[in-house]
């Protein structure tokens, strides 16, 4: 378990630096621009990436705690009710800040956070906002946070190079979001294949024993994030053939994305 936490620990680190990169060669008249996300400019949503690890701070201060440790889908599956509470804080917080604050606050947060880190041993259950998890499930959480945030800064100024997504923290988000997805659909009807990190099978119906299932979707990875995170629509992938594929169970866009 420490080494799980250690290898999410270095993903976020690495994700984390791209993004601040990134922001200090972003022009001062991008920050005011409104972003891919409906009611965020890309100065909030800079704010919120890069200073999202408070919780995982506040869980550490807590100390350990005996509750059984919820698994990442169900912790995630409060996070739509809480959405909009979330959103108004970090916008309320990063109204006043200009570009210089909130990359010294992008520096104290990760500062806080690997203070933290280092002086917490093992992969203990803390509390989290929303229940009861272990630190190396709520630092995937805050890793694929980081992943999905990065492509929508990217998505918000096309005119500029994106953000360089690290592999082992697309590796993180990538398995996070189709381990969501077999927890919820739980069945071995249909494998959802994403190269190099991740195959799952989900969809209650015929159990595939041997050979090729009868009902594949393979996608690239970052196509997966985007499909599994509502970015991107099912349609859209398959038209644009992000998507492969194939058996007549295999179009999984009912449930999808898998965080809402």
């Amino acid at each position: 378990m420490a080494a799980k936490a250690a290898a999410v620990r270095a993903a976020y680190e690495a994700q984390q630096r791209n993004v601040v990169d990134w922001l200090l060669a972003l022009p001062p008249d991008i920050w005011k621009r409104s972003s891919r996300l409906a009611g965020w400019t890309v100065r909030e949503l800079a704010f919120h990436v890069t200073g999202m690890t408070g919780v995982v701070v506040s869980a550490l201060a807590g100390g350990r705690v005996r509750e059984k440790p919820l698994t990442i889908a169900a912790y995630t599956s409060a996070w739509p009710a809480a959405a909009a509470e979330i959103a108004q804080r970090d916008r309320d917080a990063a109204a006043q800040l200009t570009p210089r604050d909130v990359l010294t606050n992008a520096t104290n947060a990760r500062a806080d956070l690997l203070s933290a880190l280092h002086a917490t041993p093992g992969d203990p259950v803390v509390l989290g906002r929303r229940g009861p998890l272990r630190l190396s499930d709520l630092m995937i959480t805050r890793v694929n946070e980081l992943v999905v945030h990065s492509m929508d800064l990217s998505a918000s100024v096309p005119e500029l190079d994106a953000v360089r997504i690290d592999a082992r923290a697309l590796g993180v988000s990538v398995r996070m979001l189709a381990g969501v997805l077999a927890e919820r659909v739980p069945g071995h009807s249909v494998e959802v294949r994403v190269p190099p990190y991740a195959a799952v099978q989900c969809v209650p119906g015929p159990r595939h024993t041997r050979g090729t299932p009868p009902n594949v979707v393979e996608v690239d990875a970052m196509t997966w994030v985007e499909l599994a995170t509502g970015r991107t629509q099912w349609a859209d992938a398959v038209s644009a053939g992000r998507v492969r594929a194939s058996g007549e169970r295999a179009d999984i866009s009912a449930h999808l994305p898998v965080l809402r």
